[in-house]
């Protein structure tokens, strides 16, 4: 066999891989690091004093309080995670995503802008094709019809 008819091959391999499992592995990806995002801003149900000395400090979001952007952040992160995992209001949860996206790369790690990117594409990708097959938005979809 030939490089070319093996490259071929391989290439008609990759392009079979389902678009569920594409929404699937991106969506639990994307959401892993918001939800451990989440997670360092918390211990129990409450936002800790450092995340919001961070806020003040640190992070510096304009227009709102500290302890309103650390608390809104930590529950943005965790809910949209977990929306984003099940698969229910994927598109939403993800755009919120995107808009914390913005605002970190703008406003708290402008350097870390290859990082964002990723996230970026990761949630445009859910936000223009859907969570897939493998969601509950998609159940949804198929109990309606």
């Amino acid at each position: 066999m030939s490089i070319v008819a093996l490259a071929a091959r391989g290439l008609a391999l990759l392009d079979r891989i389902p678009s569920w499992l594409l929404g699937l592995v991106i969506r639990l990806g994307i959401a892993g690091i918001f939800w451990h995002a989440g997670q360092t801003k918390v211990s129990g149900w409450h936002v800790t004093a450092t995340t919001i000395e961070l806020f003040r400090n640190e992070y510096r979001v304009p227009l709102l309080p500290p302890e309103l952007a650390a608390n809104l952040a930590a529950l943005q992160e965790h809910l949209f995670s977990f929306l984003l995992v099940i698969g229910l209001g994927a598109r939403l949860a993800a755009l919120g995503l995107l808009g914390m996206t913005g605002v970190i790369a703008i406003f708290v790690y402008p350097e870390n802008w290859p990082d964002h990117l990723l996230w970026t594409g990761c949630l445009l990708y859910v936000i223009s094709r859907g969570p897939g097959e493998a969601s509950l938005d998609a159940a949804l979809r198929r109990r309606i019809r």
